[in-house]
């Protein structure tokens, strides 16, 4: 019931979006991710080597792409 609600959000909102995903989810898969961008189009997405817990696997390049796409918004 929520999905459909945050999706036509995004849609009429189309808010500045980063998802950063971890490949080897077993609960979230990538299709879920590659999702946004039917409602936000240009929604940056990174797929990583990672598990469920990608902040603890990959810190350091979800960082940086944070700090990369926060400073791209800082541009417009």
């Amino acid at each position: 019931k929520l999905y459909p609600t945050w999706q036509k959000w995004l849609r009429d909102h189309q808010p500045p979006l980063l998802v950063v995903w971890g490949r080897y989810d077993p609960s979230f898969t990538v299709a879920g991710a590659e999702a946004y961008q039917k409602d936000v189009p240009q929604a940056e997405i990174h797929i990583l080597d990672a598990g469920h817990f990608a902040l603890d696997d990959k810190s350091d390049e979800i960082i940086r792409l944070t700090r990369a796409f926060l400073d791209k918004q800082q541009l417009k």
